[in-house]
């Protein structure tokens, strides 16, 4: 078969090519060991485009920007998230919008969910953030002094679940955000492990299986206790706080300044455009478990990748601490300091194009489709990797550097859109993608404002370690050092 202008199938198309036993590239076996090795050597063998079945499962990854602008963006309608990556992750994140495979209730929720995502109400947190890393600094200070050593990924990974509580339930973080940090931790690596070599069944009670059910139960719980408070001691202005039904983000006080409200209240209190209702409490319960983990792991792991790239790269770090100093000379960073700190944005982008923690995510074909020229079977899972397609040589020059000014204005132009994918593209893009780099750029020029961090003598390289997400392996350690 090939495609006509509008991408109906008409004619004979060529075959996907296959990784077959005795290619080289391994099986199975091979997969389940080391997964970026296994597609690393399938790029190199067959291009951007090849089918492979190490779990008896088609696959086919896609690796160029025509081709992921095709699957996401031009025939986007035909491939769905009943793929075999999101059918793993279901069993934590249930009906959110991250995994949602049924296109109706998804559509229904962006509606409601989308206005208090936009950057205008993104800007009425980000003093959350701003606070919050002011007060990690302090505690740094307190608890470590210059020349301590810091565990970078744990200090942010509590960091981000702070904000994230913050700008949720207007909450302080205590030990039951830690036992979400832990358990979201054992979540991962049990459903990493699943993906590569998915048996027995996640319904088998096997003892990794309790674990998983006993994380997903403290993560519940961590949700649950924050619902069910707010449902039954309401403050006595939250209808007025809540805005419009449309999802306005500021409420007016008495003296007629806007104030923000949070996001729980947003949720509890928006109606659907179409049919007047708003969520049940089960479908909040998903929602909001699902921002909590997108927003911890997000910043959690992209955080600690930028740290540990600028203690490796003290010239690109020089030029982030003249940017920060003169842009704040010394004060807090705000929202309207996001336009003045470029070079800032440029380290966030950068690293997300190395260490996307999202490094993965997939899409199900619907219906048969070509792309370009290749036969593509209903029921086939397409597989986008960006940390192959941020590498391509095509279109990244000395791909594994680190050199942020590849987002100038003029670089970025030179690129096709889709050679950059760190939060999806088409209509299910990340939601909380304008909350993700504002934090990111906030966090970075707070730090950066008052302290280096600082590779350890002798310190290892730390590696990705390829979970549902890409971790640092062992976390980033860092030494603390005041500017």
């Amino acid at each position: 078969m090939s495609s006509d202008q509008r991408g109906h199938v008409t004619t004979a198309a060529r075959e996907i090519p296959t990784i077959r036993l005795g290619s080289g590239v391994g099986g199975t076996l091979a997969f389940k060991r080391d997964q970026i090795t296994f597609l690393r050597r399938g790029i190199d063998r067959y291009g951007d485009i090849f089918r492979f079945r190490p779990l008896g499962i088609p696959m086919v990854l896609v690796n160029h920007p025509d081709y992921i602008r095709h699957v996401l963006v031009d025939e986007g309608e035909k491939y769905d998230k009943n793929a075999v990556l999101f059918k793993v992750v279901r069993p934590v994140l249930r009906k959110g919008l991250i995994a949602n495979p049924d296109m109706e209730l998804w559509r229904r929720q962006r509606r409601m969910m989308a206005p208090h995502f936009t950057p205008r109400t993104v800007a009425t947190f980000t003093r959350n953030m701003t606070d919050e890393t002011e007060q990690m600094l302090d505690r740094w200070e307190r608890n470590y002094g210059p020349g301590g050593t810091i565990d970078v990924t744990d200090e942010i990974g509590q960091l981000a679940l702070r904000i994230v509580n913050r700008s949720l339930f207007s909450a302080e973080v205590g030990a039951s955000a830690q036992a979400f940090e832990r358990a979201f931790g054992e979540a991962n690596a049990i459903l990493g492990a699943f993906f590569r070599f998915p048996f027995p069944p996640l319904t088998v009670p096997i003892r990794r299986h309790r674990r998983l059910h006993a994380a997903i139960a403290t993560m519940d719980d961590f949700v649950s206790t924050f619902i069910q408070r707010r449902l039954h001691v309401q403050p006595p202005d939250t209808a007025a706080d809540a805005g419009t039904a449309t999802g306005s983000a500021t409420g007016a006080d008495p003296a007629g300044q806007s104030e923000p409200t949070d996001l729980l209240t947003l949720l509890l209190h928006t109606v659907d455009v179409e049919d007047g209702n708003g969520m049940d409490l089960e479908q909040l319960h998903h929602e909001v478990l699902n921002i909590c983990i997108g927003a911890y792991e997000t910043t959690t792991n992209t955080l600690s990748w930028a740290f540990y790239l600028l203690a490796r790269h003290p010239q690109a770090e020089a030029r982030l601490h003249a940017e920060v100093d003169t842009v704040l000379a010394g004060r807090l960073p705000t929202v309207d300091d996001l336009s003045r700190l470029p070079y800032t944005r440029m380290v966030a982008d950068e690293t997300l194009r190395i260490y996307s923690p999202a490094y993965q995510f997939m899409r199900r074909a619907s219906a048969d489709d070509v792309i370009d020229g290749y036969r593509v079977p209903a029921g086939t899972n397409m597989l986008i990797n960006s940390y192959f397609l941020h590498r391509h040589p095509d279109f990244w020059d000395d791909p594994d550097r680190f050199d942020p000014l590849r987002f100038t204005p003029e670089q970025i132009a030179r690129r096709p859109k889709h050679a950059y994918v760190p939060f999806g593209s088409g209509h299910r893009v990340c939601i909380g993608k304008h909350f993700a780099l504002a934090e990111l750029v906030l966090v970075l020029a707070t730090v950066a404002s008052r302290y280096r961090l600082v590779s350890p003598l002798g310190a290892p390289e730390v590696r990705p370690e390829a979970l549902i997400t890409l971790h640092p392996h062992g976390g980033v350690h860092l030494t603390l050092e005041r500017r």
